[in-house]
């Protein structure tokens, strides 16, 4: 296997440039647009440690996401994705976007931390159980927040405080960045690759999980996250025709399945507050 083709996206995507610059503007007309939200929340002392909170119009009832951008730990921020929340407001689903700080900064341990601490801080916030959305590195990072033993990683808050999981592209195995390009910057230890693998750790309880990814994207990334789905219990889907960029087209569409599935995802932990404690 040439790992460097499998899970160099931005080299299989030439267009991948002109396809984040446009995310760039849509988020930025998204955000001024009119939408409801609270923006630059702190959720930590450092200066990445903030994220935006996009509303529906009634949402002291609403449930809520949080949607994690990608960029393999090492690129990128809450500002590439706003636009992303649309689908899912368009459901009556808040939905949160965080930043967090970057590789080689940071370890990937660290960043799992911070979006522990992003988490905790909207359950305090909104109350109830989160859904966990990411995609590419932050499906990752969504799929470890639904592993997170909650209580014990801080007393006083409730088992299953994140109940769903939305992976996008995920990467769910590290092993197999070692030697490439984008391991450069993450300094991977043997710690890393066991500990912070969704697809080596115990399945989780959980409510409900979805793993999707791109049906034009590399074998690897395909059967990354089928044999993730398969080895945790959850549901699979290849979005026919998307590469590791356009899959998340679908996150601008309240009409489009993917979000319609997902909505009924996130009202699931409303409805039942008390599974899984």
């Amino acid at each position: 296997m040439d790992a460097e083709r499998e899970y160099n996206n931005r080299a299989r995507v030439p267009e991948s440039a002109e396809i984040i610059a446009a995310w760039a503007r849509d988020a930025a007309a998204f955000r001024a647009g009119g939408v409801r939200a609270e923006l630059d929340l702190a959720y930590g002392e450092g200066a990445r440690e903030k994220l935006d909170l996009f509303l529906p119009p009634d949402d002291r009832a609403a449930p809520t996401a949080l949607f994690i951008h990608g960029g393999y730990w090492q690129a990128l921020d809450r500002s590439f994705v706003s636009h992303c929340a649309r689908g899912l407001l368009g459901q009556g689903v808040a939905v949160a976007v965080p930043s967090y700080d970057l590789c080689p900064a940071v370890t990937l341990s660290d960043i799992a931390e911070q979006m522990r601490r992003a988490a905790a801080f909207l359950h305090r916030r909104r109350g109830g159980r989160l859904l966990a959305a990411g995609h590419s590195a932050g499906g990752q990072l969504a799929a470890l927040l639904l592993a997170t033993d909650w209580p014990a990683w801080q007393k006083g808050l409730p088992a299953g405080m994140v109940g769903a999981a939305l992976p996008v592209s995920g990467v769910f195995e590290l092993g197999p960045l070692r030697g490439t390009s984008i391991a450069k910057a993450l300094n991977l230890t043997g710690q890393d690759i066991a500990t912070l693998a969704p697809r080596l750790l115990p399945p989780p309880v959980f409510e409900a999980l979805h793993v999707v990814v791109g049906g034009a994207e590399s074998d690897e990334f395909i059967r990354q996250s089928r044999d993730f789905a398969t080895h945790w219990g959850g549901s699979f889907e290849a979005l026919p025709g998307a590469n590791h960029f356009t899959v998340l087209d679908p996150f601008t569409d309240p009409a489009h399945p993917l979000m319609l599935r997902t909505g009924k995802m996130a009202l699931s932990l409303a409805l039942r507050p008390g599974f899984a404690q």
